[in-house]
Order: C-alpha cells, then structure tokens, then sequence
C-alpha cells in the first residue's frame, strides 16, 4: 500500500474507533476520502434493504436514491460480491447516470460477517482515473468501516 493510502487509514481509524453507528461512520469517511482524494466528484455510501441498495451519507452532487442489486455498476458490486474498477462507465453495460459529468467509477462491496451490507462508491469526472492501487486502498478502507460497526447493521 502506498504512504497516501497508510495515512488515510490512519486518519479513518481514528475517525472511525470508538463508534459503532453506521450512519456516523459513513458520513466522517466519505467526507475524508473526498477532502483526500483528487479528481474524484462523488464519494458515497449505499446500503442493502432487501434487494435494493438505498444512498447513505455523502459527498457530491445529489445521488440517485435506489439502485437493484444487479443493476449498474453498484448493484453488480453487490451481485457478484467483488469490487468494480470501471475505467469509462460509458462503455459499462447497464451504467445508471446518476451524475452525467461521472466517467469513471470505483465501487467496493462492504461485507460483514459474510453477508454484503452495501457498498462504498467513487466517481471521477475522469476515464481511467482509478487505478489497481486505488481499489487496493478502498478495500481497505471499506473493510476499517465494515469492522467499526462491531457486528451490527442496526443504525444506531
């Protein structure tokens, strides 16, 4: 990992310790990782009910609200349970447009206790912006939140 990504876990695990509350915990890392992160327009949660994913706390412009599992680059992320590095979401099967200046996108399921809960999207006015790298810091991020919530799902 490189120094950028050690120092931003750093920074989410001080956020994060402590508070066990999702929607706390989501709104102080999204707002963390766009402050931190250059050439990105849209940093953000969804979370899982039923088959649905719902916005959660974030940082940008205004979101869709609903996204099927399975539909778009976040509901594929949740169906195929894996994180989605899309370098020209143009060229993505299926992309939902929330925000027609978005180009490309990183989405990283978020799993507790092997069920996914929901996921941590980025989109970036640029194509190609996220790189291996990115995803690899990501995922490590989203696994510092998922571990904050000690084991609960309840927004509390």
């Amino acid at each position: 990992m490189t120094e950028f990504y050690r120092e931003l876990a750093q920074q989410a695990e001080g956020l994060l310790s402590g508070q066990a509350h999702r929607i706390a915990n989501a709104a102080n890392l999204s707002a963390l990782i766009f402050s931190r992160l250059e050439r990105v327009n849209w940093v953000g949660f969804y979370f899982l009910e039923g088959e649905t994913l719902i916005v959660g706390p974030f940082q940008g412009q205004p979101a869709c609200v609903q996204i099927d599992v399975g539909k778009g680059v976040c509901g594929t992320a949740v169906a195929t349970r894996s994180s989605q590095r899309v370098a020209d979401v143009n060229a993505f099967d299926g992309h939902i447009a929330c925000d027609p200046s978005s180009r490309s996108e990183l989405v990283v399921p978020l799993i507790l206790h092997g069920q996914v809960i929901g996921v941590l999207d980025l989109d970036s006015p640029e194509t190609n912006r996220f790189t291996a790298e990115d995803q690899r810091g990501m995922e490590a991020l989203a696994k510092l939140y998922v571990d904050s919530l000690g084991g609960t799902t309840s927004t509390r």
